[in-house]
């Protein structure tokens, strides 16, 4: 039995029916390490949570990559940082090892596992909260792990609903009647002193992901381009995306040279967060940025290539994921396409269908009927 003696080395099951909220002061650790996507799927738990139990103090494991995106969140009582790639190292494990202890003195009646990899299971595990839950997913065992498991409702489920359904299982209060994404105040002010001149409609751009099958070719982007800046005067780009999406932005940059901002490799996560809340549009591929997009209620252009925008598209708006359903292996969820066509679910998506999606939503946007005033306090659509 371990030295506080609240619990034994055996994984307990609990009934999955549900539990009532603590009638005492809550204390919850989620832990939801990346990517910056998932992040921003998770954040509605966080301020569900906190809207139902006020008094709780909830912390958050987090990426040492994406702590600027939650650092000073006003919902978090603290953070604990996950270094993936320095834990790496034998020698870094004590490291590990004086952070397990740091959960486990804080003694949470939660430890909320919306990872749930082996890597995560373990770690909720090894915090010895009060109840461990976590998410009924096959792929690493991680269930083990937990003392309740939330299932998946279907293969369509999306991901956000899946993270809410745990919320479901410990009594609070799912609805969308909550900030996503509050504002950065300096974050905003660098944004607009630095790169986003007044008087301009922004159209942010992301060329980029995270596998090269998910990306619509460069030179679609670059047509698309081209076509909105010839149709429409007061339209500005500004273009979004890592280091390594350094050539994208060129490239794009060059196709209507004077009407693109190039960001990539130069923005942070709270600006990258900024410049998307003061854009009107984005255009983009399945990235993490498409979630915050999705979180901030702006309209979301997304072009989706192996992957099920039911289950990952952006959120509110998936029915309007621009995708070739017609070929006989759309969505094959797998990060390397083996097509007798390669990329040809991407390729097949032409920018003239872009263009007039792109269109139609901007539209939309700019209808004093569409029932919206500014930014949506929840953004799910």
């Amino acid at each position: 039995m371990p030295p506080d003696g609240r619990r034994s080395g055996a994984v307990r099951r609990a009934p999955k029916s549900g539990l009532p909220p603590p009638a005492f002061a809550l204390k919850v650790l989620i832990l939801k390490p990346s990517s910056l996507g998932d992040v921003v799927q998770a954040l509605p738990v966080l301020r569900l949570l906190k809207l139902h139990r006020p008094d709780s103090q909830v912390y958050w494991w987090l990426d040492a990559s994406l702590l600027p995106l939650l650092e000073g969140d006003p919902d978090l009582a603290g953070l604990f940082t996950f270094h993936r790639r320095r834990w790496a190292s034998p020698l870094r494990w004590p490291e590990a090892l004086a952070s397990i202890r740091q959960m486990r003195a804080l003694r949470c009646d939660w430890v909320i596992d919306l990872q749930s990899l082996a890597r995560s299971g373990l770690f909720a595990w090894l915090a010895n909260g009060e109840i461990t839950i976590g998410l009924d997913d096959a792929r690493e065992g991680a269930r083990g792990f937990h003392d309740l498991v939330v299932p998946r409702a279907s293969f369509q489920t999306h991901a956000v609903d899946w993270y809410l359904g745990v919320l479901r299982v410990l009594g609070v209060p799912v609805h969308r009647d909550f900030t996503w994404l509050p504002p950065r105040r300096q974050a905003a002010e660098r944004v607009h002193q630095q790169w986003l001149v007044p008087g301009a409609r922004w159209i942010v751009l992301q060329p980029g992901a995270r596998w090269l099958n998910k990306r619509w070719p460069v030179e679609h982007f670059a047509d698309l381009v081209r076509r909105l800046a010839s149709d429409f005067a007061d339209l500005r780009f500004v273009i979004l995306g890592g280091a390594a999406d350094v050539l994208l932005g060129a490239t794009l940059t060059q196709a209507v040279p004077g009407r693109c901002l190039d960001l990539t490799g130069r923005s942070s996560l709270p600006e990258m967060v900024e410049i998307i809340r003061a854009a009107v549009l984005m255009v983009t591929n399945d990235t993490g940025p498409m979630h915050v997009a999705a979180a901030l209620g702006k309209p979301v252009v997304a072009v989706f290539g192996p992957t099920e925008p039911r289950r990952t598209g952006p959120y509110g708006q998936v029915e309007r994921a621009l995708q070739t359903p017609e070929l006989p292996c759309v969505p094959c969820l797998k990060e390397h396409c083996a097509f007798a066509k390669p990329m040809e679910c991407l390729r097949a998506l032409t920018p003239a269908r872009v263009y007039h999606e792109v269109v139609r939503r901007l539209d939309e946007a700019t209808r004093p009927s569409r029932g919206l005033s500014g930014e949506p306090t929840a953004s799910g659509g």
